[in-house]
């Protein structure tokens, strides 16, 4: 029936992090004891402080169509967290709620993207930038990283994989998949470059802003003369375990914010109306009120990092932020193990589900087909237990 649907459609990947989640829950419901370490998503729930302001909102009967682009006084309060965590200028203007931040960024790539834009992809990239772009007629130019190099690009990089057709880059610090973090300097180095090209926009995926173990993290859009050219876009998922609640946002120079709005107003309209108000509560808080759950990601990063080193062929950075790892398995690749050859990553990835019952991602999903990915965003047993089995299963 691919016939009858759109060659749109038809052209789109699957999300292999929601594939792969399906799929360990479809062995699960079967019987079998998969751990599954793929999707990005807090083992902790959200806390009280922000689930008593929704249930306010509900006896307060927030229950009417919200603004399609969010409440004031939460674009407010989020104008307000930018400049206190980002050192960020933006008004309630340039500010736009979305229902997630994928659907920002679905926003953004449909308001300025034309069929042929180029848009830079420092890779590994988040799975669905790559999609997302395509969707919208851009192009996606992929500049390929290592862990040698901590999976970040240089301004050389940068320089050369810009051509008269570039538009956009789109890049997450801290980095979904290899929880990278790009140094103030080294934003700054970047930002040399990009200021050369004036009409090449930034998109700033920061939503693990407050997942990072060293130093602050740092917006490319504080850097002096990015400020115009730069879209920040954040979230509430990942820090405050709000996964589930749907709530993105974007900074953005006002025509850009009035741009997404206008698209948002025939897709979705406004964003669900108890979930802002929860948002309102979370924003407002000082970062320090989630520390316990950084501090725990710390905590299991430490022991997935110890644990996966013992596990030979494993190449490995030390994160600095988020919640995953992006071992480089390639020396596992044209290895027959257990009579299965390992060709890419893909088949190591499905290799450790079927022969170790742990879900991971390949990262061909996320442009680097050398590694994959992932998550200890689940209890300090099951993550014991799953990189067990993997050394087990690959011994």
């Amino acid at each position: 029936m691919n016939s009858v649907l759109s060659e749109r459609i038809n052209n789109l990947a699957v999300s292999q992090t929601l594939a792969m989640a399906a799929l360990a829950r479809e062995l699960k419901a079967q019987g079998k004891d998969v751990i599954s370490l793929s999707l990005g998503e807090p083992d902790f729930n959200t806390p009280d402080f922000i689930k008593e302001a929704a249930k306010k909102a509900i006896d307060d009967n927030w229950s009417a169509y919200p603004p399609v682009d969010g409440y004031v006084d939460l674009k407010e309060a989020i104008s307000k967290k930018f400049k206190r965590d980002n050192d960020l200028n933006y008004t309630p203007n340039q500010i736009v709620v979305s229902t997630g931040a994928k659907q920002s960024l679905y926003n953004i790539a449909q308001v300025m993207l034309n069929d042929g834009d180029e848009v830079i992809l420092p890779a590994p990239f988040w799975v669905s930038y790559f999609e997302i772009i395509k969707l919208s007629g851009g192009v996606p130019v992929e500049v390929p990283t290592s862990v040698e190099s901590d999976f970040k690009i240089t301004p050389a990089q940068l320089e050369k994989a810009i051509t008269p057709k570039t538009k956009m880059m789109w890049f997450s610090s801290p980095c979904n998949p290899s929880g990278s973090v790009y140094t103030k300097a080294e934003l700054e180095a970047l930002a040399e470059v990009l200021k050369k090209h004036p009409n090449i926009y930034v998109v700033s995926d920061e939503i693990y802003e407050h997942i990072t173990y060293s130093e602050k993290n740092c917006s490319i859009g504080s850097i002096p003369g990015m400020e115009n050219n730069t879209i920040t876009v954040n979230g509430v998922a990942k820090a405050f375990a709000m996964t589930g609640w749907r709530i993105g946002y974007i900074g953005a120079p006002e025509f850009i914010a009035k741009a997404c709005t206008k698209i948002q107003g025939q897709v979705t309209s406004g964003a669900n109306s108890i979930a802002q108000r929860a948002t309102i509560a979370a924003v407002e808080a000082d970062p320090s009120a989630i520390k316990y759950m950084v501090d725990a990601f710390k905590n299991r990063r430490e022991i997935v990092y110890n644990l996966l080193s013992e596990i030979p062929g494993f190449k490995l950075a030390m994160p600095e932020g988020a919640f995953y790892f992006f071992p480089d398995v390639s020396e596992y690749f044209g290895k027959t193990l257990r009579g299965k050859t390992i060709n890419n990553a893909t088949d190591f990835a499905m290799f450790l589900l079927a022969e170790a019952n742990v879900a991971t991602v390949t990262g061909d999903a996320f442009g680097n087909p050398n590694c994959i990915r992932l998550s200890y965003a689940t209890s300090e047993e099951q993550l014991r237990e799953a990189i067990k089995r993997m050394k087990e299963a690959l011994s």
